[in-house]
């Protein structure tokens, strides 16, 4: 039982978003079951994954449900030719949160947005809230309006 609200709760709060706190019973072990204890489709769970870029720069990918980031496209649109997943220590310092808990909401350092465009084909998604085992559910409209700016375009 969670005495008090994960920090990505904390910090829509502060923007005045609203949205709900989930916690699963047990661990999760893939978006499909973490969607269906949530009353949701896997393509509701929106992914933050963070990518390092060369120059020690990072930058963050929402991608909805299981599916996978095209590398390929990734580069094209960032005119880079190398990035590699943020290991796990890197995934805390930048973001503050441990993988599995990752949201673009509250973050320790400000990093560029990129939303999928699978990600504003759903009106109600969840998403990490900055502790394991716990997400947030919310609109997608108002995680755009609490993540401010971002880029959307096509990276799966």
């Amino acid at each position: 039982m969670m005495t008090s609200p994960p920090p990505v709760s904390l910090a829509l709060n502060d923007l005045g978003i609203p949205h709900q706190v989930f916690v699963h019973d047990g661990p999760i072990r893939s978006v499909e079951q973490a969607a269906a204890e949530r009353g949701q489709r896997p393509e509701q769970v929106v992914r933050s994954i963070l990518f390092r870029l060369p120059g020690d720069e990072y930058l963050m990918v929402l991608m909805a449900g299981p599916g996978q980031i095209d590398w390929k496209k990734l580069r094209r649109h960032l005119g880079i030719n190398r990035l590699t997943m943020a290991k796990p220590d890197e995934v805390l310092r930048v973001t503050g949160y441990p993988r599995g808990a990752v949201a673009p909401v509250g973050l320790a350092t400000p990093l560029k947005i990129l939303v999928d465009r699978s990600v504003l084909g759903e009106e109600t998604i969840s998403m990490g809230s900055g502790v394991r085992g716990t997400a947030i559910i919310l609109q997608s409209a108002d995680l755009l309006r609490a993540i401010g700016a971002y880029e959307v375009g096509d990276f799966g």
